[in-house]
């Protein structure tokens, strides 16, 4: 591989979940320029809607976002070729995310249709063994045919320790969670937010100061919550994505310094600009139903599902407006967009 490219991966739905992608594909990514270039299946796995890394192994796991959900963990290749090292289930229904622990002891999925979160330790290997924990949450919303009970869609540790926040569209809270790394059991301890009404939280972004932003996928808005004095997150402002709806916001992200906000949405097939909390543009996307985003570098890439295709475009350094670049690169039924960093000591 030449020096100024690294790897990418993308997971996708497959033909088990009415999706056209054949696993989870690989790109070759040039540095300088952003652009991609198809190289393939790494692994052929069904319905690998997330995908993620492990923060200091050659490991990378998926999700199978199926009835009876599983997650499945791969060795990466020299080549960048995935072998399969574990399959397990979640216990639970249509598992939609996961993440490493902090301190890299154990992974967790978020199983979206049963509402609870899994959670399995992991060897020194990156291996993840049985199932160490089930926790189920609770709550409904107003929207009925989407809030009927607990829906997790994100787990997201703290960085810095035990605690993990999970992101419940079924109940409109953010729920405050602590992972024992002996036994490997979640503890429920509150909610760490309580969102309006029918927002649906979907995606969270820690950002520089400690404050949170919140994209809520039924309320189509972006949330800033703050930390308040009982340790709970409160409300500060909330700004609408975009103004064409029906609108479902699915991802979110920035750049090192917090200041330019990144936000898809599905429907209006946009990408909405956010200079701190002003609204200063909204791009379109060049594709369908953009499910997720990944900013690298000085290019932000969009999965757009239902057009099977990727987009790149290029960030303009002083506006923090994105411009398409090239052609889309077309993979069938793209969900996430992983880039693959290789470990400390091992490039």
């Amino acid at each position: 591989m030449a020096t100024n490219e690294d790897f990418v991966y993308l997971g996708c739905y497959t033909d088990e979940r009415g999706g056209e992608g054949e696993g989870i594909a690989l790109l070759r990514r040039d540095r300088v320029t952003g652009a991609l270039t198809p190289a393939g299946v790494a692994a052929r796995t069904p319905a690998p809607s997330f995908v993620g890394q492990h923060p200091t192994l050659p490991v990378v796991y998926a999700v199978n976002e199926l009835t009876e959900g599983a997650v499945s963990a791969f060795a990466v290749e020299p080549d960048a070729t995935l072998t399969l090292l574990a399959v397990r289930q979640t216990g639970g229904k249509e598992p939609c995310h996961l993440a490493v622990s902090s301190d890299a002891s154990h992974l967790l999925v978020a199983n979206y249709t049963s509402g609870d979160v899994a959670v399995f330790p992991l060897d020194a290997d990156g291996v993840p063994g049985e199932r160490s924990d089930l926790l189920d949450l609770r709550g409904s919303g107003p929207v009925a045919d989407r809030q009927e009970g607990p829906h997790a869609h994100m787990v997201n540790p703290d960085p810095n320790g035990p605690d993990v926040l999970v992101c419940d569209l079924g109940s409109d809270r953010v729920w405050h969670t602590r992972l024992d790394a002996v036994s490997g059991r979640l503890t429920l301890v509150g909610p760490a937010i309580v969102a309006e009404p029918g927002t649906g939280p979907r995606h969270l972004l820690r950002v520089p100061g400690g404050d949170i932003l919140l994209v809520g996928e039924l309320s189509g808005d972006l949330s800033r919550f703050r930390p308040g004095p009982s340790g709970a997150f409160v409300q500060a402002v909330v700004e609408v994505t975009s103004a064409v709806k029906p609108n479902q916001p699915s991802e979110l992200t920035t750049g090192r310094d917090g200041r330019f906000v990144y936000v898809a949405n599905r429907g209006p097939d946009t990408i909405s600009v956010f200079d701190g909390d002003r609204l200063i543009a909204e791009v379109a996307t060049g594709g369908e139903w953009p499910r997720h985003i990944a900013l690298l570098g000085d290019h932000l890439y969009v999965a757009n599902e239902r057009s099977h295709t990727v987009t790149v475009f290029r960030i303009d350094p002083d506006s923090g407006i994105p411009a398409i670049q090239g052609d889309p690169v077309h993979q069938g039924s793209p969900t996430c967009i992983l880039q693959y960093r290789t470990p400390i000591g091992m490039g």
